[in-house]
């Protein structure tokens, strides 16, 4: 899998003087020279570096649902060893990290490179977690949550983006397919903290002490070791290759085009593309060294990230009554699942082990087996909605509205579970209904706005469901969580969400993207 030194470090394709443009200022440069680009990687196609590539972003899609899925599942037993009694503050640190992690990568990957945000996200993660496994009190697991998750947190922003950039236009279905490493991430994490968490932690509270509670800290490491190899893999396994996009906005066009046909060279294949064929609007005088060109500044490349925030790009997703309707109602229910689904499934753990405590079967090994089972009833979710949103009568729209009601009344009907058996069984069926619920969410979601406006919509509407997944630690800090108030609280969410569904006007199915 290991390739050549990148061409960063070697001399470039072609001495062809640069395509001046007096007449364009830099920030319309680089979009010119973003549609070249795009068109030289949809000539050479899909081919082995893009296959790799696939496979390392892999990495950064199953760490954006593991870590969180791994601070659920160590809830019960951090809370048991530092006799906590807010445990949702371990959640909102996380949140909180996620949040941050997301805007800091978010931009940053534009302003210092994609190739080392892609090198560092799942390093941090690998490094914070690993300290975290020997945390001294539960101030300090709180505090390192939160940083190995602004590692997480910018993994979708970076991989996305990195991924895209090297995407031909006729793959980028590819982005969807990714979404099936959640589903494994989920699958590994219960499946290692069973074994782990199920038999090394303490039965109660009581008497709690670390030689006795160590499944969590065994967990943390295992999954930290993980995340290691991951950053190993992705470093001295794969070589990256920088963005071509993000070198020609730094002004360093003959380094792109050298990208584009090193990319070329991997995949057995040519490109014809030359530096004549991008523009070039620095400031640069003839017999400078045009192979280092001053680029986009600062500024510059900050406007252009922000464009998609613009208050005409907002405003246009309002432009008509029936357009501001369908992008409120989406943000509405982005935000209200952000809310309902933290605030159940995050603690599900949790919840699962004070129920069968009540129930008198509420063995901790028990509690991970039942998370296993959830987790495995989970997988079909994502593969049966790709089905359901193609028949006609259910749509995009119908799926989605019967997957989030389904979700609410699961939750409700587990609320009269009288053994532990008929709540394995109704979370289940939550666990399948939900993961339906975000597969056809995020195919739904992006057909809903116009093309020049998809940015825009899928920026606002990620941001109501971070911020809803920050507000649901603070609901649950305000509720008994030994009671059913948190499940009544997230049903009830989930049905309001998909009564919200069936008031949106559009229905995308069979529908090309407008």
């Amino acid at each position: 899998m290991a390739e050549p030194a990148s061409p960063e470090t070697s001399p470039p394709p072609d001495t062809t003087p640069l395509n001046r443009c007096p007449d364009l200022n830099a920030s319309a440069a680089y979009k010119l020279n973003a549609n070249v680009l795009n068109r030289a990687i949809q000539d050479i196609g899909m081919g082995r570096y893009q296959w790799q590539l696939f496979g390392v972003v892999g990495f950064g899609w199953a760490c954006d649902n593991l870590w969180p899925i791994v601070t659920s599942l160590i809830l019960v037993p951090v809370t048991y060893e530092f006799r906590v009694s807010q445990p949702p503050l371990l959640l909102l640190a996380q949140n909180i990290g996620l949040l941050v992690g997301a805007l800091f990568w978010g931009f940053g990957c534009d302003l210092f490179g994609r190739r080392l945000a892609f090198n560092m996200t799942i390093g941090i993660t690998a490094v914070f977690s690993l300290v975290a496994a020997w945390s001294p009190t539960f101030t300090a697991v709180c505090t390192l949550s939160a940083l190995w998750s602004i590692g997480v947190g910018g993994n979708l922003p970076v991989d996305s983006a990195i991924f895209l950039e090297f995407l031909p236009g006729s793959h980028q279905y590819l982005l969807t397919v990714l979404s099936v490493n959640w589903a494994l991430a989920q699958l590994l994490a219960n499946l290692v903290a069973w074994p782990l968490v199920g038999n090394f932690t303490c039965p109660s509270a009581d008497d709690c002490t670390k030689s006795s509670n160590m499944g969590w800290r065994y967990f943390l490491a295992t999954m930290g070791g993980l995340a290691l190899a991951m950053s190993i893999t992705r470093y001295f396994v794969f070589t990256l290759l920088e963005s071509p996009k993000y070198l020609t906005g730094k002004g360093e066009h003959y380094q792109a085009v050298a990208v584009v046909h090193e990319v070329a060279r991997r995949n057995k294949k040519s490109s014809n593309l030359t530096a004549d064929e991008l523009h070039d609007c620095s400031d640069d005088v003839d017999g400078q060294d045009h192979h280092h060109r001053r680029g986009l500044s600062f500024f510059d490349q900050l406007k252009i990230r922000l464009e998609p925030l613009a208050f005409s790009r907002i405003n246009s997703l309002f432009s008509t009554r029936r357009r501001a309707l369908a992008t409120t109602l989406m943000i509405a229910i982005w935000a209200l699942i952000g809310l309902a689904f933290p605030l159940y499934n995050a603690f599900l753990p949790y919840l699962q082990n004070q129920r069968g405590i009540e129930f008198g079967d509420g063995s901790t090994s028990l509690t991970y087996r039942n998370s296993l089972i959830i987790a495995v009833a989970g997988v079909p979710g994502s593969l049966v909605g790709g089905v359901m949103v193609e028949m006609p009568q259910l749509g995009r729209k119908g799926t989605l509205a019967l997957a989030t009601i389904l979700t609410g009344a699961f939750l409700l009907a587990s609320t009269t579970a009288t053994t532990s058996s008929a709540l394995l069984g109704w979370n289940c069926a939550y666990g399948f209904s939900s993961s339906l619920v975000y597969a056809v969410l995020y195919a739904y979601t992006p057909e809903i706005f116009e093309t020049r406006n998809r940015g825009t919509g899928n920026a606002i509407v990620s941001a109501a469901n971070r911020l809803g997944g920050i507000l649901a630690p603070l609901v649950a800090l305000g509720s008994d969580l030994q009671s059913t108030v948190p499940v009544y609280l997230s049903g009830l969410i989930f049905l309001v969400a998909g009564g919200l569904v069936t008031m949106v006007p559009y229905e995308t199915r069979g529908r090309a993207s407008n």
